[in-house]
């Protein structure tokens, strides 16, 4: 299997001739359904279950055990209704084997408003989190923020209460202990992520920013592991693992994109590739 590469062609055909258990991570953004049909031709709604579980069933093959599998997928709304087609992919995927460990959204902080009879404009997508096992690769900490000025305050001076863990007084179930934190500069995030989408699109209609796949890149995997991207469309998943120091490989069924995924790969590496490498770093963690 040639690291570094993007490849030509179908992915369920492209997918059946790896080995089984060799990726690290999944990341990808597949057709959604009946949208950008000049693009990708489109996939019925009503048909795209049915389209998508050969394609996770050979997914679900090539993950290794601790690896990970983020969808980028958002369902859309027809006369009116939303529809359920996401929902349905979840609990078939499940069924199929997949752990379905979290989901993430993706908040598009710099997107239009806009109005419709009876909806505003969708300002998030979700990022589903899928796993084989129950036990996976996270790095956590490559994730953390800064803590914010609310610490200077918040944390100064606590009461007996903010010293232990604080169960929720309405009966939510959830708990805090404030005193974890002082003396920290870095905190945990949330599952919401707030990022600009992408304004330049390189040409491809669907493409999202580069920060998106590398906030997972870097939570899930380690220097020069091995990233997927079975719909790489113009080559950001690519384009963030030669930032991060992660081997690639993608694959696109137009090739009028695969070359242009190529391309800006080269300009984002400058020429040049990860080096081959065996090397792996011990994980932080193993849930």
């Amino acid at each position: 299997m040639e690291l570094d590469t993007i490849h030509l062609g179908d992915c369920r055909s492209v997918l059946a001739t790896f080995p089984e258990n060799s990726i690290d991570l999944i990341f990808t953004s597949p057709p959604y359904a009946d949208n950008r049909k000049k693009t990708y031709k489109g996939v019925p709604i009503n048909k795209y279950v049915e389209w998508f579980l050969p394609i996770s069933q050979e997914l679900l093959r090539v993950l290794k055990p601790e690896g990970s599998f983020v969808l980028n997928i958002k369902e859309r709304a027809v006369n009116g209704e939303r529809q359920t087609y996401v929902l349905e992919l979840i609990l078939a995927m499940r069924q199929q084997g997949w752990f379905w460990t979290e989901e993430y959204i993706w908040h598009k902080k710099n997107c239009y408003p806009g109005k419709w009879p009876n909806r505003f404009r969708d300002a998030w997508e979700r990022c589903l989190h899928f796993t084989k096992t129950k036990r996976f690769k996270m790095f956590q900490e490559a994730v953390m923020v800064p803590m914010g000025d609310w610490k200077e305050k918040r944390l100064a001076t606590l009461s007996d209460t903010d010293k232990i863990r604080d169960v929720s007084h309405v009966g939510s179930g959830f708990g805090k202990n404030i005193s974890h934190w002082v003396g920290r500069e870095y905190a945990y995030p949330t599952n919401v992520l707030h990022l600009a989408t992408e304004c330049a699109n390189r040409g491809h209609s669907a493409s999202f920013p580069v920060d998106l796949p590398s906030w997972f890149i870097n939570l899930f995997t380690a220097e020069w592991d091995l990233v997927l991207d079975p719909f790489v469309g113009s080559g950001t998943t690519a384009m963030a693992c030669v930032k991060l120091n992660r081997h690639y490989i993608g694959i696109e069924a137009i090739e009028l994109y695969r070359d242009m995924a190529v391309q800006a790969i080269e300009r984002a590496g400058n020429g040049h590739k990860p080096a081959r490498t065996s090397h792996k770093q011990v994980p932080q963690r193993l849930l």
